[in-house]
Formats: C-alpha cells, structure tokens, sequence
C-alpha cells in the first residue's frame, strides 16, 4: 500500500491536511503516519540525569497529544481509524525532519496543511513551500479550510513537456480513487503549434481514465496563477495537480506576470506537486 506522511503542528489550521489524508485513505488503500516534528528545550543548569527525565516526561506529554489530537479528527469524521499510526520524532528543524523521516521510511507522498491567503510569497505558507521546493517526495499542500469530502475530479496543469510520463503519473494516483482526470494548458502566441496527435496518443495511454482535455489562450496581462485560479473556480475540480521543477524559486516557476507579486491566492483546492519527470 502506498504511504503518506501527514504532518501536524496541533493547530486548528492543520485538521485539514488529516482530514484530506483520511478522506483519501477512505477511497483507496493508503498506510498513513500522522507525523509531528518537535523540540524540547531544557535550563543548560540542570544536570544531565534532570534533562534526560524531562525529556523522558515531555516526550510522552508529546505523542499523548498527537495520539488525541488523531483521534479527534477521526471521531469529527465519524471514520474508524485503519492502518495508521503516530510518529513524533525530535529536531530543531521541522523540515528537514519531515524529509528524513519520509525518506528513511519510504513514504510515497507528504501531506501539509497550508497557512490560507495572504502575500504572494505567503501561497502556501513557509515549511509547504520550503517543502515542495526541496523534497524528492511529492508534496500535498491542503487549504487550512478544506473540508473533508470524496475526491471524484482532478485537474492537471500541464505545459505539455513529458506528458507521457506525467500522465502515467497522474494515471498511477487517479485510478485507484476512482477520480476524472481534465488536462488543462495554456497556450501562447509564442508557444510552437500545438500537435493534437501527440496529445491523443498520450492520453490513450491512459484510457481506462476519465479524461478531458482543456486548452486555454494565457492572457499576458494576468498571472498564470490567476488563470489557473479561473480554471480551478470554473471546473471546480477536487483538487489539482501539478509538476514542478527543483533548483528554481517555486514563485518563479509559478508567476510569470510583473503584477504577480501584488496578487494574493488562497488555494481553494489541495494542491499535489510531482517532480519535473
């Protein structure tokens, strides 16, 4: 079974990341492992044996809170709880805490809530961004608002480069929920012709998916982040899914217009970002 790591820091904010996790187990098998990143701080004057009984008290103080805190969303939910567990693990930096812990255990995908709106540089908030522009493990970013409900639509975004992979990719995560794939791009004057027989033969790859396909025409003037806002208000898809490259700001990749750095976004769907294949 495919396993996700869902990260919580006990904030309210951070239900909807358990929440979209456990509503995506409930579709399809996934092994989930609630994950809290912590660190204890103890007076440099006590002895060694003091510190390390601390410790010991404040640790168990630690996964008590997150074996509730689990349980909790759970009985909201009204789910019984399957193949999950509880994790915390200690380290001054929650980030790379987080990528060790999933890589060392092979965990398939990284679950976060985001923090809501605000500043371009504030999208998904510091440790998501952080996130998807570092980890080797596909990252999903959920709205602090998101609400729990079944996953029946996704929309890709996709600039057309390596689309038989991708959409292998994208097959690989659908299939199993059961969910209708719509493949959205955005063409340009500048952008070579676009050959509809390359798309056709891509997508009969994966034709044991629902697939739609959606070509629109980029309006310099706006943000490609406004655009994909538009599509997301228009189709109003479950969540949406996208490739990113690493090495490159994730704001760069994203935001192409001048004005784009004054436009603000709340994601209003969970976003799963994939590595550039």
């Amino acid at each position: 079974m495919k396993k996700i790591l869902v990260t919580t820091d006990f904030s309210a904010g951070s239900k909807a990341g358990l929440r979209f996790a456990i509503q995506l187990a409930s579709q399809s098998k996934f092994v989930l492992t609630f994950f809290h990143s912590y660190n204890i701080m103890s007076p440099t004057a006590w002895t060694a044996a003091r510190i390390k009984d601390y410790e010991t008290t404040e640790t168990e103080k630690i996964q008590q809170k997150l074996d509730v805190f689990v349980q909790k969303v759970y009985q909201e939910l009204g789910v019984q709880p399957e193949h999950c567990q509880c994790v915390i693990k200690s380290s001054v930096f929650a980030q790379s805490n987080i990528m060790d812990y999933a890589a060392e255990n092979h965990i398939d995908f990284i679950c976060i809530s985001t923090r809501g709106a605000g500043k371009l540089q504030r999208l998904l908030g510091t440790n998501t961004a952080n996130l998807i522009n570092n980890s080797e493990i596909p990252v999903i970013a959920v709205p602090y608002t998101y609400k729990s409900k079944k996953i029946t639509s996704i929309l890709y975004a996709s600039d057309l480069t390596n689309l038989d992979k991708e959409l292998e990719i994208v097959a690989a995560f659908a299939k199993p929920i059961n969910a209708e794939v719509q493949l959205l791009h955005f063409s340009t004057f500048l952008e070579t012709h676009i050959d509809p027989k390359k798309i056709e033969q891509a997508t009969k790859k994966s034709d044991h998916l629902h697939m739609k396909l959606d070509i629109k025409f980029f309006e310099p003037a706006e943000s490609l982040v406004s655009q994909i806002e538009a599509a997301i208000t228009r189709t109003k898809p479950s969540m949406l899914v996208m490739f990113t490259e690493h090495h490159r700001s994730l704001f760069e990749k994203l935001f192409l217009s001048s004005k784009s750095a004054e436009y603000s976004y709340d994601p209003a769907v969970p976003v799963l970002v994939f590595n550039k294949v």
